[in-house]
């Protein structure tokens, strides 16, 4: 794991009503590097895991759900038997913003577990 995944995994969200721009594209490519396969389209990050079966994909969804829960921001989660397609973007400014990326390298750390 490099230096810029960990620092984003030791943060918290901070609350985002609007009163933020949303993240440059430089910015953004530079915390989309830390990420692991993470897609920019337009103005979401997402990726799609892959599981052995749906117990499996319903676990990782659960999990996913506590850690939005924790952090107070929540993605678009797009559940079949044997995948998930989680989608961020910050919607009160209309782009991505520190916490999407926050919250997708915590994701990731418990996919990986």
């Amino acid at each position: 794991m490099n230096d810029t995944v960990c620092d984003l995994t030791a943060k918290i969200c901070k609350p985002c009503e609007g009163c933020v721009p949303p993240l440059g594209q430089a910015e953004i490519d530079r915390l989309l590097k830390a990420l692991n396969d993470w897609t920019q389209a337009g103005n979401e990050i997402f990726k799609i895991y892959r599981f052995k079966n749906y117990h499996e994909t319903m676990a990782f969804v659960n999990a996913s759900a506590w850690i939005s829960h924790r952090e107070d921001h929540h993605p678009d989660l797009e559940v079949g038997y044997n995948q998930c397609r989680v989608r961020y973007s910050t919607h009160a400014i209309g782009g991505l913003s520190e916490n999407d990326f926050i919250c997708a390298a915590k994701i990731d750390g418990i996919f990986n577990i």
